[in-house]
Parts: C-alpha cells; structure tokens; sequence
C-alpha cells in the first residue's frame, strides 16, 4: 500500500476514484485532506460524543483510507475512535470524540476534525464495502453484529 500525495488525490479525484463532497482545495494537505464537522458542538470534560463529517466520501475498489485526529485536538485531550474507510464505501463518516482534557472543548461547524489519508492498494478489491454503513448521512449510532 501507498499513501497518496495531494497530487496523487487530486488525480483520483479527476479520474473519479476519490470522491469527496463538498471538495475544498485548501482542505486538502500533503498526504491527506481535512474532513470536517457538521455540527457545532462543546464536549465537556470526560464526555464522548459522535459527530458526522461534513463531506461525503466515496472510494472506488483502489483505494482505502485512515482516519486521524487533528492534532490540535489531541494536545487539548480529545481522544478518537477510528475505522478503516473501506474501498468502495460511500457516505459521511462517524467519528467518536472523548474528552479526556480539563476543559470544555468547542468545535465549530465546519471546523477540520480528522485528516483522511487514502492508501491505494496493491491490486483493486474484488468487491467494494456492502455493510450496514453504506451511504451514511449524519451519525449514525452503531450498527454491531457479533459475527462475519
């Protein structure tokens, strides 16, 4: 696996293997682009909260993805929780936020919350993501089943 460079997600942009939207130049940075929040919110010390991403992001079969915290984030006491975005999944992404800080921390609307780095794989994947997550809009709460 690689990580694609901004120029390299910028192609796959073109050539419709990344989709992301709505698609803001300067979110895009050296080897990933900043998804943001959709909502404004203020997590208190010791409260986990799940927020959507603004962007919806579609993978073709290529290419999969990691999500990050922003690092500011992190030195404020936000801890994340992440999944693999994988290839051929399409929708907002859900990420869960928990402040392990001593203050309040706010997030605007629209502010950066995670960098997604894209990876493309060796080869294409046989099929694309078909899980219950498939064209998520806003949070969505979990969806666990115990088995494959």
């Amino acid at each position: 696996m690689t990580v694609l460079s901004d120029k390299e997600i910028l192609q796959h942009i073109e050539r419709g293997e990344i989709k992301i939207t709505p698609f803001e130049r300067k979110c895009l940075n050296p080897a990933g682009y900043d998804l943001r929040s959709v909502i404004e919110l203020a997590l208190i010390p010791g409260q986990s909260r799940l927020v959507a991403s603004l962007e919806k992001v579609q993978l073709g079969l290529g290419v999969m993805a990691y999500l990050y915290l922003r690092s500011s984030l992190t030195r404020e006491g936000v801890v994340g929780g992440f999944a693999v975005v994988d290839p051929g999944f399409s929708g907002q992404l859900t990420i869960n936020f928990h402040n392990l800080g001593q203050n309040i921390i706010k997030v605007e609307k629209s502010e950066p919350i995670v960098q997604i780095v894209f990876h493309k794989l060796g080869s294409a994947a046989s099929k694309g993501y078909g899980g219950r997550y498939q064209e998520s809009a806003g949070v969505v709460e979990s969806k666990r089943v115990k088995s494959c």
